[in-house]
């Protein structure tokens, strides 16, 4: 009781209208420099996400095709090897057009890009930038599971919960985070 008591004390003290005392973040975000984020739901960061299951739909990164052709991994067995189960490679039209703009070095990861049995996703944004269609994509539906070797995206990957990973190690692909229950 004497917290209380303390408490609506301060409140008479200091008036509504001080700068201190201020209900609104984003008054408070002008002042104190804070940026205030979005809030992502907790029950999603290492428990079930009830929405990956199989068929497992795998989004395809441009750097992980490349590292597919360099360690000759067959990218639908190795998928299927690696989950045990039956995938659905994704791959969306910003990644097909890095591998365009790449040249004619790149030339069979666009041929594996292009192939009938990959969904392919259409974007709405403006620009190729693949990364950020990933990472806007996921955070709209988590469905997916990402396949990238890029480490600056896998830091992005990793700050939205219940979104595994999948990496190339060893010449074999390496699944990180996908809940025990989706499995």
């Amino acid at each position: 009781m004497g917290r209380i008591k303390r408490v609506r004390k301060i409140q008479k003290i200091l008036k509504k209208t001080d700068a201190r005392v201020s209900d609104n973040p984003k008054e408070q975000q002008k002042k104190d420099g804070v940026v205030y984020t979005e809030e992502t739901p907790a029950c999603l960061f290492f428990n079930a996400n009830l929405n990956l299951g199989p068929p497992y739909h795998v989004l395809l990164d441009t750097n992980f095709i490349n590292f597919t052709i360099q360690n000759k991994i067959d990218l639908f067995r190795g998928l299927v090897d690696c989950f045990l189960a039956k995938c659905v490679p994704t791959i969306s039209d910003c990644v097909v057009g890095e591998l365009e703009k790449m040249g004619h070095r790149y030339r069979m990861a666009l041929r594996i890009a292009k192939d009938p049995r990959i969904k392919r996703l259409t974007c709405d944004h403006k620009g190729t930038y693949a990364d950020d269609c990933i990472v806007q994509r996921v955070t709209q539906h988590r469905c997916y599971i990402v396949a990238t070797n890029d480490k600056e995206l896998k830091q992005r990957i990793r700050k939205i919960p219940g979104v595994p990973l999948v990496s190339i190690q060893n010449r074999q692909y390496k699944l990180e985070r996908l809940p025990d229950v989706a499995l």
